[in-house]
């Protein structure tokens, strides 16, 4: 080991029986295989010089690694890999500085590295840590891959802990499998998080996966990732018969406060909830929301106070009334993924709202009517006007199912139109049949039934007619609801207008 690490090449102790050589598997390495910790920090911190005209490093290969590995606050220049290798106890790297690390498919007791600073990538990928791993207020200077790794959780139930964690580049944690949370509060990306395949469960507290406050420049990826060799994960659609493992996750998720520079994407994503558990994306910032994951069962999807632009969804993705928060919510822009018929967006406004909330309605109306679709945006200010009847006074009530069933609140100025023509023609028939003594013999205009009705009918403009003539009996009270109709019909039609005016 001492030759291979001054020579810069591969100490190997593998027997070449896959079964004997697996790490992760139940065979006994003996004493042939088995290095001390202590002489492995030795040559990392303090080794012989390099060969001439070679580079010094440790690079290990089916060793088993004796007592704890403690290389806290050292500073390690040469490069670091071990492969396929066994740690008999934790590995200590707190506020140690390296420049490259990379294990590969090792068996790990826990990892302790807070504040670790590398200048280049920190490598996990396919390890096994049993009791955790730290990594808060790490820094790592280009890439932190956890790909394929499983991580157990520690005794405070958190299987990876990285709050504060800088990433200079990519995060990629795909295909990986946590049992434990995954906390990665205040946490910065430089480029892109990418969970693709993965699966995180916390069955021991409320949440599988922490991330409040956290900041990701590009795209953060709950996504699928296609199984082939090697395993496709950069978003493209996989090929033909390639099997896929979507995003999984068995507990809450918290996203509060995170600003992502590009999107947030959650294609088929899978969140299996308990009723006090939540999908919590409060006051996130990004450009575009790909919400096309499965629907929970159970729990909640918290949007309050998100801020959109685009908001990419299909109508099966979204859970049912009492499990949806939006209110605060705002998007510029709705691009549904297959059929989102208007009624079914209604349906999950209303999901939003278990109680009335104007806000929610008034802002998918702008965004219809900013599409073009103002027809739309009317049928949803409509909505909003008949849910905020539902909490009016009973006489309220009576007013505003008068005014629904007569112009829609407004919305619907034809229907005005045909009332009006309706009331018109039966008060031209009606009181084409009435005595009509004048009010001023030999004065005012010649009778005429149809004129007549019709200035019953239109409020403030004056035809002379109703003035010009006087009804008796029972007609005097005909021409009094026909003044009152026409009087409702007006007033719902120039509120309506105003709201529209208002609105432009």
């Amino acid at each position: 080991m001492w030759q291979a690490f001054r020579n810069g090449s591969v100490y190997d102790l593998r027997s070449g029986d896959a079964t004997v050589d697996d790490p992760h598997g139940g065979h006994p390495w003996g004493p042939e295989r088995s290095v001390r910790a202590r002489i492995v920090a030795w040559l990392l911190l303090d080794g012989p010089p390099a060969l001439s005209g070679r580079v010094s490093s440790l690079k290990l290969q089916g060793v088993q690694i004796t007592d704890v590995l403690d290389l806290a606050g050292g500073t390690v220049v040469p490069y670091l890999e071990l492969k396929h290798c066994r740690f008999e106890k934790e590995v200590l790297l707190p506020e140690a500085h390296f420049t490259t690390v990379r294990l590969v498919d090792c068996s790990v007791p826990r990892l302790e590295a807070a504040r670790v600073h590398t200048e280049g990538d920190l490598h996990l990928p396919r390890c096994r840590f049993h009791n955790g791993i730290r990594l808060t207020d790490a820094h790592i200077g280009t890439d932190l891959l956890l790909n394929q790794a499983v991580v157990f959780r520690d005794r405070h139930s958190k299987s990876v802990m990285a709050d504060g964690l800088s990433v200079g580049q990519d995060l990629q944690a795909e295909m990986m499998e946590t049992h434990g949370e995954v906390s990665l509060r205040g946490a910065t990306v430089g480029v892109s998080l990418s969970l693709r395949g993965s699966h995180l469960s916390n069955t021991y507290g409320r949440r599988a996966l922490n991330a409040p406050q956290m900041t990701v420049e590009r795209t953060l990826y709950l996504t699928p990732a296609g199984l082939g060799n090697p395993i496709q994960s950069s978003g493209a659609t996989p090929a033909r018969g390639t099997r896929v493992q979507r995003f999984e996750c068995v507990g809450g998720v918290r996203l509060d406060d995170g600003r992502f520079g590009d999107a947030v994407d959650l294609e088929s994503a899978r969140f299996t909830l308990e009723n006090d558990q939540e999908v919590s994306l409060r006051r996130i910032q990004t450009p575009e929301l790909r919400f096309l994951g499965e629907k929970p069962q159970c729990g909640r999807i918290v949007l309050s106070g998100a801020k959109i632009v685009n908001l990419v969804d299909k109508a099966a993705g979204w859970p049912g009334p009492g499990q949806l928060r939006m209110g605060g919510f705002t998007y510029e822009n709705l691009i549904p993924f297959g059929p989102f018929p208007l009624t079914r967006r209604l349906e999950w406004l209303a999901a939003a709202t278990p109680e009335y909330n104007p806000e929610p309605y008034e802002r998918l109306a702008t965004v219809l009517r900013n599409s073009g679709e103002d027809a739309d945006a009317r049928e949803v200010l409509l909505a909003k006007q008949r849910r905020r009847r539902d909490t009016l006074p009973a006489a309220a009530k009576v007013w505003g199912y008068l005014q629904d069933w007569t112009v829609a609140y407004g919305y619907r100025p034809g229907r005005a139109a045909v009332w009006m023509a309706v009331l018109w023609a039966v008060g031209a028939f009606a009181f084409g049949h009435a005595s009509h003594p004048p009010m001023k013999p030999g004065e005012g205009p010649h009778w005429d039934s149809a004129l007549f009705a019709l200035d019953l009918l239109l409020p403030v403009i004056d035809l002379g007619q109703s003035s010009a003539w006087q009804l008796q009996g029972g007609w005097q009270w005909a021409a009094a609801i026909l003044v009152m109709l026409g009087w409702i019909l007006a007033t719902t039609v120039a509120a309506g207008a105003t709201r529209l005016l208002r609105r432009s």
